[in-house]
């Protein structure tokens, strides 16, 4: 199969090395050379670590390697069967390269976005053939996370979602499907996890390391939110939030921390800045927090149910996101916790969560939080309430 990849960067690089490894034949395309040039170097690089630690050796190295050419025309694209764009988040640009790409490709090749936040629809608009377009989302680094997030435009055919589906599982990846709507599954589903930790902490009931703490002690979750948070950047996340929250036509479920836009502001972007809400070494490792503890209401002198508060709260905010994803048709109650669990590497399905918790549970902490703060942001999926009285599950092959 012939693939082709339309920008160099981390990404386009990442999906490149993906496709190789499973043999097709893979033309990376990008206007710059000297980006280019670095892909290769970096693919190089990548491939001499691996047979370092044994997960490859010399000739499977040379095999893959061999399987990726480097183009600057986009003409050099014209034979691909599939081609995969992971360039800039800006609509106007990537209709600009998918209008000429469509004049050179084949009818039948299909033309896919790496997009994770804007309209597959508007982009498939771009092209005379827009049933040829779907929406492709790979996690960052592509090569070691398991989840693609495949997503259909209404003018998506079937024969090209159920192609581009089968390729993806051919790369030996986890496929969630999803409507296209903003964040997909992952970066909607996941929007508590940040927002409800920021709301704590600007509510002065803990402070960034209590929390965090809460979540990886309590849920088993590998990072805390605000250690992810500057994981991922505080001006990317920040970014992402505010455009799920004006996608959404400001529904206050994702509203903005005015925490995270000041520091965002300050330069304060996490690890790449050496400081965020955690400062760090040159090794990127954590030294000291930038603030002291904020905990100081008398009702949480207890340590232990200070924690527990803290996660029950952030947890029943993603499950209740979860079941409205599900509530909205936006994918598969399956495919969602598939993404979140391979997406965001979350130790648990949302919705098998919620099982486990009961699903009286999570309505009860839904219309606690939002009988104390009478805000819309704490509605209770109305799924949730109706599996309540109806005493449904998630899952009911589980024990």
């Amino acid at each position: 199969m012939n693939i082709g990849i339309i920008g160099s960067g981390t990404m386009g690089s990442g999906i490149a090395q993906v496709a190789a490894t499973s043999g097709c034949k893979v033309k990376l395309y990008d206007t710059n050379q000297a980006a280019l040039d670095k892909a290769k170097g970096s693919l190089e690089k990548i491939l001499l670590r691996l047979i370092e630690k044994g997960r490859i050796d010399t000739s499977e190295k040379d095999r893959i390697q061999a399987n990726i050419a480097y183009v600057s025309n986009l003409k050099d694209l014209a034979d691909s069967d599939l081609t995969i764009e992971a360039i800039i988040e800006n609509l106007d640009i990537k209709k600009k390269v998918f209008s000429e790409l469509e004049s050179y490709v084949a009818d039948d090749c299909i033309i896919a976005s790496n997009t994770s936040s804007l309209s597959i629809a508007s982009i498939a608009a771009s092209l005379n053939k827009p049933e040829r377009c779907v929406g492709v989302h790979f996690f960052n680094p592509a090569p070691l996370m398991k989840l693609v997030e495949v997503i259909p435009a209404i003018q998506t055919s079937t024969e090209v979602l159920e192609k581009a589906i089968q390729t993806i599982k051919d790369w030996k990846k986890d496929v969630a499907v999803a409507k296209d709507t903003p964040g997909f599954i992952v970066n909607r589903v996941a929007r508590p996890f940040y927002g409800e930790a920021l709301r704590i902490y600007e509510e002065g009931l803990a402070d960034f390391a209590t929390i965090d703490h809460s979540l990886k002690s309590l849920g088993g979750f590998r990072m805390g939110p605000f250690e992810l948070m500057d994981f991922i950047g505080n001006d990317v996340n920040y970014t992402v939030t505010e455009t799920v929250f004006t996608a959404f036509y400001f529904d206050p479920r994702y509203k903005p921390s005015l925490t995270q836009k000041r520091f965002s502001e300050a330069g304060y972007l996490g690890r790449k800045s050496g400081k965020g809400f955690y400062d760090y070494d040159k090794n990127g490792k954590i030294i000291e927090t930038n603030h002291v503890n904020t905990k100081t209401f008398e009702t949480y002198e207890d340590e232990e149910f200070l924690k527990n508060q803290i996660f029950d709260r952030v947890l029943v905010m993603l499950i209740n996101e979860a079941a409205d994803a599900l509530f909205l048709n936006i994918a598969s109650a399956e495919d969602i916790d598939i993404a979140m669990t391979k997406g965001v590497n979350y130790p648990n399905g949302l919705l098998a969560w919620a099982d486990e918790k009961g699903i009286d549970w999570c309505v009860n902490k839904m219309d606690e939080l939002y009988n104390e703060y009478h805000e819309d942001r704490y509605r209770c999926s109305p799924l949730l309430r109706n599996m309540n009285k109806t005493g449904l599950r998630f899952f009911e092959n589980q024990v």
